[in-house]
């Protein structure tokens, strides 16, 4: 018998794709709309959120049959919390320039209704190990959009990638790669609300690969 049983792996596997957190529950909205103007952003977010959620999920479980309904949810925003402050004081250490970049978006995760939402849809009715695969799986689900929006707002709006350039060099007179052939940066890419689009296309393309997501 394998490590995961087919419900388990259904619970890493699910939120990837026809049960994914942004596109299909539209949940974190926010947060593909304001920081995905730059793929590296994007990726950062993304692994706060893995940490956050699966570690998160962990806590809660163990927690679920000796908190009291009652303040069950101020617990819960208590444990975020802590997560939270332990990814600002780390990117803080490590990626200062891009902490502050980042700084009010990662204290948005202690909000963010997927995490909030997995706490309580399903971390306190099972178990730790359980709530981890499910934890780790919706945030893979949330990085992987995170992670296809940056990459090509950043393409199409900057024409790098990961702050390299990718395109050519854009600059006046000394152009190269496809900016020699007339290409121009799309600005409109870096705007929030090209980033909704960018998530509607994302949206579209699932639902005409899986007609069942269609809504009656």
């Amino acid at each position: 018998m394998g490590l995961l049983s087919k419900k388990d792996t259904k619970l890493i596997t699910d939120p990837l794709a026809d049960n994914n957190p942004i596109t299909i529950q539209v949940l974190g909205i926010c947060s593909a709309l304001a920081i995905t103007a730059e793929l590296k952003a994007s990726i950062v977010m993304a692994i706060s959120v893995f940490f956050v959620l699966g570690i998160g999920n962990v806590v809660i479980s163990l927690l679920r049959n000796v908190i009291p309904s009652k303040i069950r949810i101020i617990v819960q925003l208590v444990v975020v919390a802590a997560l939270v402050i332990i990814v600002d004081q780390v990117l803080k250490a490590f990626a200062y320039e891009l902490s502050k970049t980042l700084s009010v978006f990662v204290g948005l995760i202690i909000t963010n209704c997927i995490i909030m939402g997995r706490f309580e849809a399903f971390a306190l009715g099972n178990g730790p190990w359980r709530s981890f695969l499910d934890g780790i799986g919706n945030a893979a689900g949330y990085g992987l959009i995170l992670i296809i929006v940056g990459f090509f707002r950043e393409l199409l709006g900057s024409g790098t990638l990961l702050g390299f350039p990718v395109l050519g060099n854009p600059i006046p007179g000394e152009q190269t790669g496809l900016y020699a052939l007339g290409y121009e940066n799309n600005g409109f890419m870096l705007l929030s609300p090209m980033a909704l689009i960018v998530v509607g296309i994302i949206i579209w393309i699932q639902r005409s690969r899986n007609k069942d997501l269609i809504e009656d």
